[in-house]
C-alpha cells in the first residue's frame, strides 16, 4: 500500500464544526476576511489553515477560503465564524470614496440644462 490518502472528505463536516450545523453569525459567501492574530493554540487544523491562508494574501471572501481550501463552504462558514469570534479574522470595512466637488457639480449643471 502507498502512503497515507489525503483526501479531505474522508473527515466527515459535522466532524471538522464539532457536530455544529450553523456559523454563531450570519455569513454570505461574499463576506470578505482578513487574518488580524495568529493562530491560537489548539485550533483545529481547519482554523489554522484558514488563518494561513488568509494571512498570506488580501482580504478573502469565504467562497474563495472554500475552494482555496476544498471544503464545503458551510463548513469554511463555520469556522471563520469561530475565528470572527475569538477575533483572529477580521471583516474589513469598506473605504468610501467620495466623487470631487467638481465632478457633482458638472452633473448637477447637467440636470439643469435638461429641458423639462
Amino acid at each position: 500500500m502507498t502512503g497515507a490518502r489525503r483526501d479531505p472528505d474522508l473527515v466527515r463536516a459535522y466532524v471538522r464544526t464539532g457536530g455544529r450545523t450553523r456559523a454563531s453569525r450570519e455569513l454570505d459567501l461574499v463576506t470578505l476576511v482578513l487574518a488580524a492574530k495568529d493562530p491560537l493554540l489548539g485550533a483545529s487544523p481547519d482554523a489554522r489553515r484558514v488563518l494561513a491562508l488568509c494571512s498570506r494574501r488580501s482580504a478573502l471572501s469565504i467562497a474563495e477560503v472554500a475552494a482555496y481550501l476544498d471544503l464545503p463552504p458551510s463548513v469554511v462558514k463555520i469556522v471563520v465564524s469561530d475565528l470572527l469570534d475569538t477575533e483572529h479574522l477580521v471583516i474589513p470595512t469598506p473605504v468610501a470614496v467620495l466623487p470631487e466637488i467638481s465632478l457633482l457639480e458638472e452633473v448637477l449643471n447637467g440636470l439643469r440644462a435638461l429641458p423639462a
